[in-house]
């Protein structure tokens, strides 16, 4: 059945009575969907009314409903009754491998409906003869991604391709909106709009808490209008089975990695046919990958799949899944969107979720059928996980989703189109501002800062303005035109087009095969002789050669397992709220795990529980060290950022800070000298976030790196250049450090400083976040002075050592074993145990 949005669209649309649907779906087509069995949902045929209506459309179901084939269903309707040579679809997908999937599964009901329609793709991979024929004679339905369309609408004839299209259809919009690939696809999105302005724009998405917002990307103003944005709801699915895994074995403090419930999630992979292993970082899809094969002693074809396996791992995973010859394959989010696995009868998530909307998207990927359950395991990796655990399988069940804020588009994105513009032809600032202002994340965009972006784009700015390289458009004083000032900027555009920002790859060389890749800075930390864990073989380093290392099979020792930066991600607000609640009501840890309400319930006998709706703190000597523990729940990023802004102001008091730690879900800082009562509310005082933050961002090295990425977007520093080498990673930190000081110290209110504290804003420093946290706090902090550790201080007193800021005072630090901790800390409930039973 489908529904409407929370916008006034009660009565919008309503499904068809059974003639209508007749009208709706031709003959051929309606006799397909009963050879096959199907009947068509409600929100398939409300796509086609829909297109009868010439109207933008966004399509939020959940997984299995049929989502694909309604985006298509009207243009295959239109193509069998009117074909036609030329584009006529246009179809955008976050991923390749997607891409390639949704024309490969299109080509069935084009087969079998003998249509006379050409679908193909157009990607990174597609080779180049292939991409000049689809310039002369574009197929009529053409898939690909954000990057390859910028690309197209680079080009001097992108007006004669695309001027026919019909529909463009954005598929799994809600994982690229408020992001700048989303801000990239946005400002692609707006012009087309200028060469194709009667096509219509369809979104397809999961299951969102906000779809008006997902609506502005498709319409023609930037803004969520019910006139311009049909939306439809497909019909609930069948209650996904969840469940959070009690282990054997005792519930660890601390890790993330969950090796000890590897043997259990290998017994689940055993009773079923096709598994799923989600994980949250490629380090741990190797760790887990290894750990499971440690188990298989049936030798059960388990694969292991993440973004740094060279392309054709990948692609052989993929195709053995859908063929049914694997059993589970180990998958970082490389694996999240779309795929169509309909035998997939288990998802395992390992480690806590993160996101409740991100646990759907997973669970999702199982059975991709709507009326059957899917089933879904969580497998947290510690206590603190085990919680987060348990309130993301409540939001599946409350089906209550993450709702993320709204972002303005990103500047140094907004440069790149820019140029992207006059590669294609001359552009008068009027005009391009129109365009730009009708994509929904630039809606509000000052015409202060779009100039700006002009300006940089012509001539680098003012401090920059005497060098010849940073000249990439002229004015023609004339015309009011600006065009590209030289050949040498259209190959630079297409050179570097896109906004993911990787660190330097360097390609891992077994013999005469490439694995994969790992980041440069963990290859620059191998000795020869060391083994490491790739690719789920365990290697040993050779040497490095060129940009590749080299390696052979086998070694001995501990393992180094490669990290790449940016692979975690951070609680989510809402699920944040949830875990806090479920901490303040015992009512709720009644089924938990028998460790986890000990755990819990010694908390209580030793100090208090936080309160959802404040903030606890508590403080306690362990050894020459005073400890002070926030229980803040905002996750890693906001800790990292309070931690040094608390540090700071602790120096200033003289208590003589050491370093910090920061999890998701508290923030641990070790000082010489303890926090009083009196200290509490001026350490906490919102006024943090003005000088302080300025000052330890001006003084860290995180506006440098952030500022790196903003240059690379923006065209300012080249990682390609026509016929030289690709740049390194050490070259570009050197180019990117030098005009950073420049327009630090010459220009500080150039465009590219404004979008590198806009990103280190949002990004890293989750500024939003502290500032909630100590809005929340205002008056309502608990400081529980303590005489030791308390159980809920465990965890993160564990992570020291391994995630760990230190101060200046670092030779006072000693390793603290586990056991004496965990001894300490249940300490206080001794008397508690006997009694209850514990």
């Amino acid at each position: 059945m489908g529904g409407m949005s929370s916008l006034p669209l009660a009565d919008f649309w309503t499904p068809p009575e059974p003639s209508k649907q007749t009208e709706l779906l031709p003959p051929n087509i309606a006799a397909w969907f009963t050879h096959r069995g199907w009947t068509p949902h409600a929100h398939q045929l409300a796509m086609l009314e829909a297109a009868a209506r010439g109207q933008n459309a966004l399509l939020v179901a959940p997984t299995g409903g049929g989502k694909t084939l309604a985006g298509f269903l009207p243009s295959l309707v239109d193509l069998a009754e009117r074909p036609r040579p030329g584009l006529h679809t246009l179809y955008i997908s976050p991923l390749k491998a997607l891409a390639v999937d949704i024309q490969r599964n299109l080509e069935t009901p084009i087969a079998e409906l003998r249509l006379p329609i050409r679908a193909e793709t157009r990607t990174g991979d597609t080779p180049q003869a292939k991409r000049e024929r689809q310039r002369k004679t574009p197929p009529h339905i053409l898939m690909t991604t954000p990057e390859s369309l910028a690309l197209m609408l680079s080009n001097t004839d992108a007006g004669d391709i695309f001027a026919g299209c019909k529909t463009i259809i954005i598929d799994e919009l809600h994982a690229i909106a408020g992001t700048k690939r989303g801000d990239l696809l946005s400002l692609g999105m707006a012009r087309l709009r200028r060469l194709t302005p009667r096509a219509r724009a369809v979104g397809l998405s999961a299951t969102v808490a906000d779809p008006p917002r997902l609506a502005a990307y498709l319409s023609k103003s930037g803004q969520p209008s019910p006139k311009d944005v049909m939306i439809i709801r497909g019909r609930d699915g069948a209650q996904p089975a969840v469940e959070t895994l009690a282990t054997r074995e005792r519930m660890p403090w601390a890790g993330h990695m969950a090796v000890h419930a590897m043997e259990e999630v290998y017994e689940r992979i055993r009773a079923v046919k096709t598994c799923i292993v989600f994980v949250n970082t490629r380090a741990q899809a190797e760790l887990c990958f290894q750990g499971l094969w440690r188990f298989n002693t049936e030798n059960l074809p388990i694969g292991i799949h993440h973004g740094s396996l060279e392309i054709e791992q990948r692609r052989k995973v993929e195709a053995a899944m859908a063929r049914g010859e694997l059993r589970a394959v180990v998958a970082t989010s490389s694996l999240d969107l779309g795929i169509d696995w309909g035998s997939v009868d288990l998802v395992v998530q390992v480690g806590a979720p993160k996101g409740a909307s991100r646990l759907i998207q997973r669970i999702g990927r199982a059975n991709h059928r709507l009326d059957e359950p899917s089933r879904a395991l969580l497998v947290p990796g510690n206590r603190f996980e085990y919680l987060e655990c348990r309130a993301a399988a409540d939001a599946v069940a409350e089906k209550s989703f993450d709702n993320d804020p709204v972002v303005a588009g990103g500047l140094d994105v907004l440069a790149q189109h820019i140029l992207g513009m006059a590669c294609s032809g001359p552009f008068t600032a009027d005009a391009l501002f129109a365009d730009v202002t009708s994509a929904a994340p630039y809606a509000a965009l000052a015409r202060r800062d779009f100039d700006d972006a002009v300006r940089f784009v012509s001539t680098g700015g003012y401090a920059l303005g005497n060098y010849e390289r940073f000249r990439r458009l002229k004015l023609d004083e004339a015309t009011g035109e600006y065009t590209l000032a030289s050949p040498h900027a259209l190959r630079q555009y297409r050179m570097n087009i896109g906004t993911i920002v990787e660190a330097t790859m360097l390609k891992v060389r077994l013999g005469r095969r490439v694995l994969g890749e790992v980041e440069e800075y963990f290859a620059n930390g191998l000795v020869v002789g060391d083994t490491f864990i790739f690719a789920g073989r365990l290697l040993k380093f050779v040497g490095l050669h060129d940009t590749e290392v080299m390696a052979t099979d086998g070694g001995t020792g501990d393992p180094k397992v490669p990290a790449y930066a940016g692979g975690r991600l951070p609680l989510t607000t809402h699920l944040a709220e949830r875990v806090r609640d479920m901490l303040a009501n015992p009512a709720a840890w009644t089924d938990m795990p028998r460790d986890v309400r000990e755990w819990l319930e010694l908390q209580r006998c030793a100090s208090v529980m936080p309160d959802p709706h404040g903030l606890l703190v508590e403080s306690f000597p362990r050894g020459d060290r005073q400890y002070t523990v926030a229980y803040c729940f905002e996750g890693r990023n906001a800790h990292q950022t309070l931690g040094m802004l608390l540090t700071r102001r602790m120096e200033r008091m003289g208590l003589r800070p050491l370093g910090f730690v920061a999890t998701d879900y508290v923030l641990g800082i070790w000082s010489l000298n303890p926090v009083s009562k009196a200290d509490i509310a001026p350490l906490f005082d919102e006024d943090m976030l003005g000088d302080d933050l300025e000052a330890w961002m001006e003084d860290s090295s995180l506006l440098k790196r952030t500022f790196r990425n903003v240059a690379v977007i923006a065209g300012l520093i080249e990682r390609n250049h026509p016929g030289e080498k690709r740049k390194s990673g050490r070259q570009v930190t050197f180019s990117s450090d030098l005009i950073y000081e420049v327009l630090k110290r010459h220009e500080p209110d150039h465009i590219l400083l404004r979008a590198t504290r806009a990103d280190a804003a949002r990004g890293l420093t989750d500024v939003r976040r502290v500032a909630d946290l100590l809005q929340r706090a205002k008056g309502r902090i608990t400081l529980k002075v303590l005489e030791r550790v308390s159980p809920l201080a465990v965890p993160v007193l564990l992570e020291i050592g391994r995630e760990s800021v230190w101060g200046e005072a670092r030779d006072h630090l000693l390793a603290e074993a586990e056991e004496e901790l965990v001894r300490e800390a249940t300490d206080w409930g001794d008397g508690f145990a006997r009694e209850s039973g514990y």
